[in-house]
């Protein structure tokens, strides 16, 4: 409620969307904060993707990575992961980080899960088995959006922030989950042409396919039934997370100040838009058809404002 107070809305007015609508839904729910905690998102951010795109842009090349290769990249990713939790910066962005970290209070346990997932992807060639990917998606996924829960519930006394009072994964497990399973259904196409996988192997052979199989319609190809039982599969998990993420969200937002609150809603709302443009039966499954428009993510972005604004 209001109580009264008409600026209490007033943040709901702050972002210009058109200029950042091919922003990672992340950033574009987290301009809804006040500066100092948006920029500690971006730093956090900023520093999960440096770790993830080391791997993925080697990866994506396509070429062999040679078993010394491995272990120096191996190397690299455990020495950063080091410094940060050891406080000793090797360059001023890591600073900025440890800084961040130590001011919003946030535990060093979502960048070491991160660089779990990151060592396994490094070894290992897409997923065996579905169990494997879950594990996976627990530091991939789970991790940056820990972080980004812990942002939403941080309080400030003072000039001092203190630590959220509920448990921030296991608040943001179930939307992550469903954020990152509709994430993998959208990308399908990019990720494949860029040699990239996130299928489970064990479900891709459920559904009398193989890698070649998905590269091909990737490329445009003829798609087999078999396929499209896969995505809906995927489908079938995303939403299963996506009623979870729900009614975990709905028991959190009394927990967070409106900001917040609104931002939680946007993640839910943006990725619920792309799920419903998923289409099993008649899809080609192409990135330019699973990404909504900008014009289509502003509008959604409005109508989530505003039954936002209406609730309250």
């Amino acid at each position: 409620m209001s109580n009264g107070n008409p600026k209490y809305l007033d943040f709901t007015q702050k972002p210009d969307f058109q200029q950042i609508l091919t922003n990672p839904i992340l950033d574009i729910a987290a301009r809804f904060w006040e500066d100092d905690r948006y920029d500690a998102f971006r730093t956090c951010y900023r520093s999960m993707r440096v770790i993830d795109d080391l791997v993925d842009d080697r990866k994506s090349s396509g070429e062999p990575i040679s078993e010394s290769e491995k272990k120096r990249l191996a190397l690299q990713l455990t020495g950063w992961f080091r410094a940060f939790s050891d406080r000793t910066p090797t360059d001023d962005f890591q600073q900025n980080l440890i800084d961040t970290a130590e001011r919003f209070q946030i535990p060093d346990w979502p960048w070491r899960r991160l660089l779990e997932a990151m060592l396994y992807d490094l070894n290992n060639d897409g997923f065996s088995t579905l169990l494997s990917f879950r594990r996976y998606a627990e530091g991939a996924a789970v991790s940056p959006a820990s972080v980004f829960m812990h942002l939403c519930g941080v309080t400030k006394g003072g000039s001092r922030f203190h630590a959220p009072d509920f448990d921030v994964r296991k608040a943001a497990r179930p939307l992550a989950l469903f954020s990152y399973l509709v994430h993998i259904i959208r990308d399908f196409q990019k990720d494949q042409l860029s040699n990239l996988n996130y299928f489970a192997d064990d479900l891709v052979r459920d559904h009398s396919l193989d890698q070649r199989a998905l590269k091909s319609v990737a490329e445009g190809q003829d798609i087999p039934q078999g396929f499209r039982s896969l995505i809906e599969r995927y489908r079938e998990f995303a939403d299963y997370y996506r009623r979870t993420a729900r009614k975990v969200i709905d028991r959190t937002l009394p927990q967070l100040l409106p900001p917040y609150q609104l931002s939680l809603e946007i993640i839910y709302s943006l990725y619920l838009q792309i799920c419903e443009r998923i289409d099993v039966e008649g899809g080609l499954f192409t990135t330019e058809e699973l990404n909504p428009t900008p014009q289509q993510v502003s509008d959604r972005i409005y109508a989530t404002v505003s039954q936002f604004k209406a609730v309250q």
